[in-house]
């Protein structure tokens, strides 16, 4: 369920590096069913009176029934993004809704509304709609094709409308949810399991995911001391005339292993510090979608204790608990269906990041070690002709 384009659902600013065992799977293996393509981009300052924000650019190109027209190009703002995941959550409350990057991001990473944020989240939104399109169910959702449709001023009026029922329906399972204590009495073991995984899953990705800020911080600093240490033996060489060669060759040196230092970090910021910072978002869905399945689930146990304390009125109770029952079943078989191919989704995704991280390594390495040894080799050819020239009567 992925795309060749910038509109892959894994992945679309991941580089693609012909030598990945990885990509020739994706490529040879690609299905080409889609019909429906998105793409985020144009991002685009608003100033006014009260507030300043961004919008961009959303191009829907498809070839389905429902939509009236084959394609359709509209401008939302963050907070519509935020609306619409909050719609998604509100209607499938046991799907695994994809992550939206933070309001607010680290502080020291990138500024609010510089360059390099405004691309980030652009990337960011950008795979969040090509996930929602990719969903079997989510993809067909009402206000997913409002949100992708609509004009600024039709998606207000929407907005406007309120919470529907499901959203009420929400409000009154945690409500019941709430009062329950001590936990579910009757959850399936493999949901147990499922809560047990995403516990240790969200430790180890907020474990990476600090490691590799720092050590993406270490290698900014690496890179900035080597730009201020080559330029060093070039104003050493003018005061060296026997060994000016040799300095400038070192600063020659310095500055290649500069450039190839700055390409692995552009590596590591638009490859893997985005996939990790989104799983540990998944990791905080995945929390909240499972503790929304045993709030449907803790609604059904409540009715049932009703039920054995009630002498009256069993007939209504027992309708009301078959209902509930099916809907914690729908619940169970939503999440357990969506659980598998998250998981499928998640190996891909880390197979492919950590793959590319690993090429892009061994890239870097081989450039630092190419360049001094290109340069020892010189020195070397020149010791023997200065050798050769003494020996001479």
């Amino acid at each position: 369920d992925t795309s060749l384009a910038e509109v892959n659902s894994f992945s679309p600013s991941m580089p693609i590096s012909p030598s990945s065992m990885i990509n020739q799977y994706k490529f040879e293996d690609e299905p080409e069913l889609r019909d429906l393509f998105i793409t985020v981009d144009d991002p685009e300052s608003h100033i006014t009176a009260i507030e300043t924000f961004i919008t961009y650019r959303v191009v829907t190109k498809t070839s389905r029934g429902e939509f009236d027209s084959s394609e359709y190009e509209v401008r939302r703002r963050y907070q519509d993004f935020l609306w619409l995941k909050s719609r998604l959550e509100e209607a499938h409350p046991t799907l695994i809704i994809p992550p939206l990057p933070e309001k607010f991001i680290m502080k020291g990473m990138v500024e609010r509304f510089s360059d390099e944020f405004i691309e980030t989240r652009r990337k960011a939104l950008h795979k969040f709609l090509n996930r929602i399109a990719d969903h079997p169910t989510l993809t067909f959702n009402e206000d997913f094709k409002i949100f992708l449709t609509a004009q600024a001023w039709e998606l207000s009026s929407h907005k406007k409308q309120g919470p529907g029922l499901l959203s009420r329906m929400g409000q009154t399972v945690r409500a019941v949810a709430s009062s329950v204590r001590g936990g579910v009495k009757n959850r399936p073991e493999m949901f147990t399991e499922m809560n047990n995984y995403v516990e240790t899953f969200s430790q180890k990705i907020n474990v990476l995911d600090k490691i590799a800020h720092r050590i993406y911080k270490e290698e900014r600093e690496y890179f900035n001391e080597m730009k201020e240490y080559g330029p060093i033996y070039t104003l050493w060489s003018a005061s060296e005339e026997d060994t000016a060669d040799s300095l400038k060759g070192v600063a020659s040196c310095i500055d290649k292993c500069c450039k190839a230092t700055e390409k692995r970090m552009a590596g590591l910021s638009e490859d893997l510090l985005p996939i990790l910072h989104e799983y540990v978002l998944y990791s905080e869905i995945l929390m909240g979608v499972l503790k929304r399945r045993d709030q449907i689930q803790g609604e059904l146990d409540s009715k049932v204790d009703a039920l054995a304390n009630k002498k009256t009125e069993k007939d209504l109770f027992s309708e009301e608990i078959g209902k509930l029952e099916d809907k914690v079943e729908c619940a169970n078989n939503a999440l357990k269906a969506d659980w598998e191919r998250w998981k499928q989704n998640m190996r891909c995704d880390m197979r492919s990041t950590f793959t590319n991280v690993a090429e892009n390594n061994l890239r870097y390495y081989e450039e630092c070690l190419a360049t001094w040894e290109s340069f020892l080799a010189s020195q070397r050819v020149d010791l023997h002709v200065e050798e050769d020239s003494e020996d001479r009567p």
